[in-house]
Order: C-alpha cells, then structure tokens, then sequence
C-alpha cells in the first residue's frame, strides 16, 4: 500500500474524533489515533491516565486493543494527533507495540511527514527474535 492509495484526511478526523474522548485529567494533553488494517477498517484509540501515571495507556494501546477485539488484522496506515489536531510521535513502547501489529511496512504520520515503521523503529524486536531462541531442554538445579 503507498501513502498517496490511504485517506489521511479520513484517517486525521477519526484520530480526532478518538482523542475527543480520551481521559487526561492530569497532563490535560489529550491524544487520539486512528488506524486503516489490511481489511480496510479504521480502528482507533485515545490516551487514558491514571493517578499512578506509570500506568496509564497511550492511545495507540487503546487502538490495538481494538484491532484485537475486532478480528485482529495488520495496521497499514496510522495518525494520532493532539489536541490541536497536529501529527505527533508514538512513544517508544507504542512503536514496539504498532510494529508488532503493523510491520516495517506500517506507514505513520509523523510530525516531519509520512514515514515506515522501519524508519521510526529500526531493528525492531519482534517474533522472529523469539523463535530464533531455542530453549535447553535439560532441567537446571537452582543449586548449581
């Protein structure tokens, strides 16, 4: 799929339609996201915090518990915005979380343009990582 073949405007106005409902009563910086999947769905997420902000969720966990719950898929395209409207970065363990479900080939809006997700996470952990492990099927003391 290329940028110009994805909606981006429709893709933006779900993005802002998401972060309308997010829950962010301590940063007050709300964030919306919304993805296009390889079935042609939008799905989205917003931010919700938490007092114990360690544990509070971007919106891109939100739209990933979307996809799951709607049928899974692999995202293709992804905004998320600000209050303004304005494109704005995943954070680091959203990037993990969007390559996950997306692959390098997931394109994002980033705030310097359109850009894969094998450019905003290069050698991206994934899968293929884990099952390169073969684990030691000898049981181990915890004495030695």
């Amino acid at each position: 799929m290329t940028t110009s073949e994805i909606h981006w405007a429709e893709l933006n106005a779900a993005a802002l339609h998401a972060m309308r409902r997010a829950y962010a009563p301590y940063s007050r910086y709300p964030v919306g996201a919304a993805a296009l999947t390889d079935d042609g769905r939008i799905v989205t997420g917003c931010n919700v915090e938490n007092a114990a902000y360690g544990v509070g969720l971007c919106a891109e966990c939100g739209l990933v518990s979307e996809l799951i719950n709607t049928g899974g898929g692999t995202l293709r395209a992804l905004a998320c915005v600000n209050a303004h409207g304005e494109a704005i970065a995943p954070c680091g363990r959203c990037r993990q979380l969007l390559s996950e479900h997306g692959g390098a080939d997931l394109l994002v809006q980033m705030p310097d343009g359109i850009r894969p997700m094998s450019e905003i996470l290069p050698g991206a952990f994934g899968g293929g990582d884990l099952d390169a492990v073969v684990p030691d099927p000898t049981p181990r003391s915890t004495h030695e």
